[in-house]
């Protein structure tokens, strides 16, 4: 009896604990991969131990973001029927599982701790910019990847660049939308940590999250001057290209890879082997892929086969890659025209969401436009870092908390 009373008692605390390893979960995303993934593999744990499926059953079909979600995974397996190469078609289904993710975390949010998920993923990012402030400075060595050159030791910049974007654009709305709760001191610190962050940015390499940096700039700017779009429209055409100016005559590694873009994009027609080259064949090659193949693609494992096929023909001394660098394309690749619009209707829901207005309105904009931007580079979607930092904001802010007594 006692030990039933007591299973009894851990069950009910496991919808407080799970939350609790939210906040945890928010905090080891910019710092850990093996960390994350063991406190999914817990929350995991108590919400299988936990059961009522029933009601958990019942949030989720309340909650309409879960339908894109699932529509986009499920496409990936039906694309596995007509693909070839069946073993890269399970390793490709095996990273957008994580798609899946907000199916389990929607039914433990709650909207009383949505403010704590928040802060804990700010504080790890804070501590993560401090550390490549220490490298870029010298006062710590580099470790990891991270150079002096390039300080991000966590992840690789073509991630950290867009979890600096995305820091920012909360810190805005911190500074400029929060009004209710928000003192004094929250209003201080986040714009010291705008500075800093925005400074932060410049002096790593990724060009994707820089791209996305003026993105979220320019969204808070009309949000915040929604009623006046002429004054919007003049703030934004001034400021962005003085911070721009001032990021390319003060930072080398900025400045190195604006010029390298130009360089490689002026050049492409003599040496398509260089960074901006490459994404520029692999664009045109998967293009031809799609033309013989718009409805259905080649299935969920075929993109490496087909691709070579094409670069045989086109570009034969380029590399073979595991996907084209770019989101949207694998996708019309692999499972046509059906797996590109169940994409875009993961960003259709969530900004028809946010466009409703409400409580953090401003971030459930930015999450998908900042997404729609960067995954014109890369296929953000499939990457551990990017992939959980979706999942684990659209967890919370596109639930439907409403009366979950049901």
């Amino acid at each position: 009896m006692k030990i039933y009373q007591k299973n009894l008692t851990f069950k009910q605390n496991i919808p407080i604990l799970n939350s609790y390893l939210m906040i945890l979960l928010g905090f080891s995303l910019p710092i850990s991969i093996s960390i994350s993934t063991i406190i999914l593999a817990l929350i995991l744990l108590f919400w299988l131990f936990e059961g009522n499926f029933l009601y958990k059953y019942k949030i989720l079909t309340k909650n309409q973001i879960i339908y894109p979600f699932l529509a986009f995974f499920a496409v990936q397996v039906i694309g596995l029927l007509w693909t070839q190469n069946m073993k890269w078609g399970i390793h490709i289904v095996g990273k957008e599982w994580r798609i899946l993710i907000p199916l389990i975390l929607i039914t433990i949010v709650k909207k009383e701790h949505i403010r704590y998920y928040i802060f804990s993923f700010l504080i790890a990012m804070s501590i993560s910019e401090l550390i490549s402030y220490s490298i870029w400075f010298k006062i710590i060595p580099p470790f990891k990847s991270a150079t002096i050159y390039d300080p991000t030791p966590f992840m690789s910049h073509i991630s950290y660049s867009p979890f600096l974007a995305f820091s920012i654009f909360i810190l805005s709305y911190i500074l400029l939308f929060k009004k209710k709760s928000s003192n004094l001191f929250e209003k201080i610190l986040s714009t010291l940590f705008i500075i800093t962050m925005s400074i932060n940015i410049f002096i790593t390499g990724g060009r994707a999250g820089q791209i996305a940096y003026f993105a979220m700039l320019a969204l808070v700017i009309f949000i915040y001057f929604k009623k006046n779009i002429i004054k919007a429209l003049l703030i934004v055409a001034i400021l962005i290209p003085i911070i721009f100016a001032i990021a390319y005559n003060s930072s080398k590694i900025f400045n190195d890879r604006v010029n390298l873009a130009r360089t490689n994009i002026v050049s492409f027609d003599t040496n398509k082997n260089t960074s901006v080259g490459l994404r520029l064949a692999f664009l045109f090659n998967s293009l031809e892929i799609i033309k013989k193949n718009p409805v259905f693609g080649v299935g969920t494992g075929d993109f490496p086969t087909e691709y070579k096929k094409i670069n045989e023909k086109n570009t034969p001394n380029l590399i073979v890659p595991a996907h084209p660098h770019n989101m949207y394309i694998l996708e019309l690749v692999q499972t046509g025209i059906f797996g590109f619009i169940t994409l875009l209707s993961i960003f259709y829901i969530q900004i028809k969401i946010g466009l409703k207005g409400g409580e953090f309105a401003p971030l459930k904009l930015a999450l998908p436009v900042m997404f729609l931007i960067i995954m014109l580079s890369d296929s953000y979607l499939l990457g551990h870092y990017t992939t959980l930092l979706f999942v684990y904001f659209s967890s919370f802010l596109y639930k439907d908390y409403g009366d979950e007594c049901l």
